[in-house]
């Protein structure tokens, strides 16, 4: 009888499919089902009488093991992400869950643990995320999905980068992506606002100086093209700089180097040059303002930014990243925002762009005391807006934009945005009177 229900209760171990296995108390394997030896690449035979570490092999087991806590705690614990190291050597993501193994006297005999593979889960989640991100830039706007393309191109490349965009678009974001992913990577990345200084303090600031080459220099103090060598410098508001220090600025960019203030010392630098602004630069030059020949030494290649107006799909992506952001900075455990919040937000204009969106979140945040973020939460200012103009759904705004980005992407043929969509054509057409796309 002992044997039919050994044979039994492991007939239903193996038909399981996810890994069991069960341990006495002091965590010698005692039953060990057939998708465990699946999922860990070890034998019934191998695990049982192994201690389960042997076996399970976690990034876990030593310090935070999930049955001692089971043990001590006397309750389960579920679904809890680790990775386990498979007999041939292979890390696998696991998802498991523990409990306490009983006997008819409702004595704690010892303990069993169940797992899955989440493997083809997490390529599933690498791969969406891939598509959707570049290094720290979410995005699913058809737009920035392109300039994801080329991103790891331009990356590799030592070409001059100019980046266009309105205020607040993240123009920063993407130069330090292009870094972070680029052959210079380990050297540093070196920002300056050239719209932030007076000429004589910009030129200092980018060139160093010499002690006693002005009034203040009481010490030499070498300048940011010198401390960038061997990686990035990125030159911000670059249409803010005056004629006499673009033309320096173009004999470093062509010669690649410079003298400091009062120095008749060439000083030679390999810094590559990522220029941003939020002017248009060939109207400036058209206007005699900004140098033709820096305006094409800068230009070699250009990324043009979206204001947040025109990628409102991705209001969504980044409240999420904001939240986690402020929740990490302020110690919270914000969840999420509410439907009336997000729809709230995707029907603001944004005049300051990504980084008012970013304000309008810690705001919030400061305001925040429950789990999520509501209108009320909001600036005045912001619910000002709303009195004025009722807000469209959310829900509708987003698939607004969604048939408005695959149009783009299918050069408006509709029938490829259609099948894109997986809606039909007379459905597509239906959508697009309603929400007046031509």
């Amino acid at each position: 009888m002992q044997l039919f229900t050994e044979r039994f209760y492991s007939a239903i171990l193996d038909s399981i499919d996810c890994g069991v296995f069960t341990t006495d108390l002091d965590y010698r394997i005692t039953a060990f089902n057939r998708a465990a030896s699946l999922i860990t690449g070890f034998s019934k035979k191998e695990a049982v009488g192994s201690y389960c570490y042997e076996i399970l092999r976690s990034n876990i087991c030593q310090t935070d093991c999930l049955l001692k806590k089971t043990f001590q705690k006397k309750h389960a614990i579920s679904n809890i992400q680790v990775d386990i190291l498979s007999k041939s050597g292979k890390l696998v993501p696991v998802m498991i869950s523990t409990n306490l193994l009983k006997n008819e006297e409702n004595d704690i005999i010892g303990g069993i643990e169940m797992f899955r593979d989440i493997g083809l889960i997490e390529e599933l989640r690498k791969e969406v995320k891939k598509k959707y991100n570049y290094e720290d830039i979410a995005s699913k706007n058809y737009h920035i999905l392109k300039i994801f393309d080329i991103l790891p191109d331009i990356a590799d490349s030592d070409a001059n980068v100019l980046i266009q965009g309105p205020s607040g678009t993240g123009k920063e974001l993407f130069a330090r992506a292009i870094h972070n992913t680029g052959k210079k990577k380990d050297g540093p990345f070196i920002a300056v606002n050239c719209g932030a200084l007076p000429d004589s303090l910009l030129e200092s600031e980018l060139f160093g100086h010499e002690k006693g080459a002005f009034t203040d220099a009481l010490r030499k103090k070498p300048g940011r093209f010198a401390a960038a060598c061997g990686g990035t410098i990125f030159l911000d508001e670059i249409g803010d700089t005056s004629p006499a220090l673009q033309v320096k600025l173009l004999r470093v960019i062509q010669e690649k180097a410079f003298e400091p203030l009062g120095s008749v010392e060439t000083v030679h630098t390999d810094a590559r040059v990522i220029a941003a602004t939020n002017k248009d630069l060939y109207s400036l030059v058209q206007e005699g303002s900004f140098r033709e020949d820096l305006y094409y030494r800068l230009n070699v290649i250009k990324i043009d930014l979206p204001p947040l107006l025109d990628r409102k799909e991705d209001i969504p992506l980044l409240v999420d990243s904001f939240i986690r952001k402020y929740n990490r900075l302020m110690n919270k455990e914000i969840e999420g925002i509410s439907e009336d919040g997000l729809t709230v937000l995707m029907n603001y204009d944004y005049p300051g762009n990504i980084r008012e969106l970013e304000n309008i979140i810690e705001h919030a945040f400061v305001m925040a005391k429950g789990k999520y973020i509501d209108v009320h939460h909001f600036s005045d200012d912001l619910k000002k807006t709303i009195v004025q103009r009722p807000p469209e759904g959310g829900l509708e705004l987003l698939e607004k934009d969604a048939i408005v980005n695959t149009l783009r992407m299918f050069d408006g043929n509709k029938s490829q945005t259609a099948e894109y969509l997986n809606i039909d054509r007379t459905t597509l057409w239906r959508k697009m009177k309603k929400y007046g796309i031509a």
